[in-house]
């Protein structure tokens, strides 16, 4: 992957409040046939993964000299993210939090004009929101999720640092820490389940990542495996 196109895969994630925090979690039960996905009682269908997994390739073939990502990529960035949505739905549901459409489009504007600029202070040029979430993993058709998913984080933010975004150091780092530790709970509640053929979920790095593959192992004695983020921290 080019140097650019790292650089702009942590746009989304640093240009707002946590961006990237989804926090996730594996299950041990049977993932229904069909479903990519179980969280609560609501299924990511394989149908819908490959629906959207479908729209994120073809918006990164649009931008070859920036963006390079592999197939598993593309699945795993795009089920972490459909993932990471119904966390932070859950999250607004025990918090009583409600967002409005405008807001969830005020959310949205933030996060490109803050990663347009970034994007732009690089050197790169016609930088458009469907290129930042791309780069991100994010099929741009989902855009109105992110900007909900963002829009939810801030009224989380407000609420626990007395009606207001944090603006100093200490303050961020406190709101952040509850955020993160919500999203945990939040997760653990929904008992999320991921069909083994697309990986496993990495509490650490918020994302789906490929599981261990015995078949390919090394002769010899099984070498232990690190379980190392695929538990709830909570």
């Amino acid at each position: 992957m080019s140097g650019q196109s790292l650089a702009l895969r942590r746009l989304v994630k640093a240009s707002a409040v946590v961006l990237g925090a989804g926090i996730l979690v594996t299950g041990c039960s049977p993932v229904k046939f069909g479903a990519a996905a179980i969280t609560g009682n609501q299924r990511i269908t394989i149908a819908t993964l490959d629906t959207q997994v479908t729209n994120l390739n073809q918006a990164v073939k649009q931008y070859p000299d920036t963006i390079q990502m592999s197939s598993a990529q593309e699945t795993q960035e795009t089920l972490s993210w459909l993932v990471r949505f119904q966390i932070n739905d859950e999250l607004a549901r025990q918090a009583g939090i409600t967002v409005t459409t405008a807001q969830a489009q005020a959310a949205l504007a933030e996060i490109y004009a803050a990663a347009k600029s970034s994007a732009e202070a690089q050197g790169l040029s016609n930088v458009t929101l469907d290129l930042i979430l791309a780069a991100n993993g994010i099929p741009p058709d989902l855009a109105p999720e992110v900007g909900q998913y963002q829009a939810i984080n801030n009224q989380f933010i407000r609420q626990v640092n007395g009606g207001q975004i944090p603006t100093t150091t200490p303050a961020q780092t406190a709101t952040t820490a509850k955020l993160q530790q919500a999203q945990c709970e939040a997760a653990k509640s929904l008992a999320i389940k991921i069909n083994p053929q697309f990986g496993q979920l990495n509490y650490t790095q918020f994302q789906v990542v490929s599981a261990p593959n015995p078949v390919a192992a090394s002769p010899g004695p099984p070498k232990p495996t690190s379980s190392a983020g695929l538990t709830p921290a909570c």
